[in-house]
């Protein structure tokens, strides 16, 4: 256990190593607005990926009696991967933030206004277009905020994904969105308009559009025996990779990776992050209390299923009724851990995973 995303800085650093953060917020959420958020997410998996990697190879040189600086992949994991650079709650809370903003303001973006509303479009890559990238910058700097401020109150979750969800919200205020919407069907977790092709009027940018009546966040995962099963799935691979490594974000790295193949248009990938990451996050504390591999295992298993759950649910309420992205995995992983941190605070579980 490295705990990577608690060894950023927190708020009450000096001046001049705050305002290089902020720059650097600035630049990492306008790259997820040039880049577009999904892509921008899959260089952390990237970065991330490296990170651990690394991380791996110091450990593995330290057990064999080489000297190592022992930060590399601290410098590579937690200031690149999950900092101002490629983080989540900059680059792609910045990229979120750009694709509600233009579907707001350039609709005629979405082409001929069928699909999705064109705010949910997180694929879309805005290139140079300077506001639509200043936007982006500016909530990359939120982002940056939102998670710093967090971290320093010692809020018992994962501040970044927190982050994720808060911006993504504002973003929904500041841009004039429904804060969760209407829903078409019987109740916020009713996904049966969608399964009947219905459709509603967009009246939150783009004039005499349509769009599904319900959007699911992924059409191919959403129904409720599907993602039970990729929850089990992903959270063993999880489970395992932390059993074999020490490594807590490989899994996660591989999942957010093989987005790239979901952002170029094959079929039916699997978004799996947050469940290989909990998957990860309940083997250390499973393995802590009770030592068996086939156990901890097993339980990595059923927190993977517990996130992808969790994510389904979030994502019904938050994202499928309004017109931009809410990041369900996000969602999930706030969760997941607020409930680890508190048994966690109040003794009942010896850790809290990663934090």
């Amino acid at each position: 256990m490295h705990g990577l995303l608690l060894q950023l800085p927190v708020v009450g650093v000096e001046l001049e190593q705050f305002l290089l953060l902020f720059i650097t917020a600035l630049a990492g959420g306008a790259f997820g607005a040039a880049l577009g958020a999904l892509p921008a997410f899959v260089f952390t998996g990237f970065v991330v990926f490296l990170g651990e990697g690394l991380f791996v190879l110091e450990q593995n040189l330290g057990d064999a009696g080489v000297a190592t600086s022992g930060n590399i992949a601290t410098g590579v994991t937690s200031v690149i991967g999950f900092g101002a650079i490629t983080g989540p709650h900059i680059a792609f809370a910045g990229g979120v933030a750009a694709t509600a903003y233009a579907g707001k303001r350039y609709p005629e973006m979405g082409g001929d206004g069928e699909g999705y509303h064109f705010g949910k479009e997180i694929t879309y890559a805005f290139g140079t277009k300077p506001d639509i990238l200043a936007v982006g910058a500016v909530f990359g700097v939120l982002g940056m905020l939102v998670h710093r401020v967090a971290l320093n109150f010692g809020t018992p979750t994962d501040t970044i994904a927190l982050s994720v969800f808060l911006t993504a919200m504002l973003a929904r205020v500041v841009f004039g969105y429904p804060l969760v919407g209407r829903a078409a069907g019987n109740s916020l977790l009713d996904m049966s308009p969608f399964e009947r092709g219905e459709e509603r009027a967009v009246t939150d940018g783009g004039v005499g559009r349509v769009r599904p009546a319900t959007e699911p966040w992924l059409p191919h995962q959403y129904k409720w025996a599907g993602v039970t099963v990729i929850g089990l799935v992903g959270g063993i691979i999880g489970g395992y990779i932390w059993l074999q490594t020490g490594s807590i974000f490989m899994g996660y790295a591989i999942s957010a990776m093989s987005l790239l193949f979901l952002n170029l248009g094959v079929e039916k990938i699997p978004v799996t992050h947050h469940i290989t990451l909990m998957g990860s996050a309940g083997a250390v504390v499973v393995s802590a209390m009770l030592g068996s591999p086939i156990v901890t295992l097993l339980a990595a298993g059923a927190f993977g299923v517990l996130s992808g759950l969790l994510g389904e649910v979030t994502q019904r309420i938050f994202y499928s009724h309004s017109g931009t992205h809410v990041d369900p995995p996000a969602m999930a992983i706030v969760l997941v851990m607020l409930l680890l941190g508190v048994l966690a605070l109040l003794g009942v579980i010896p850790n809290a995973g990663y934090l």
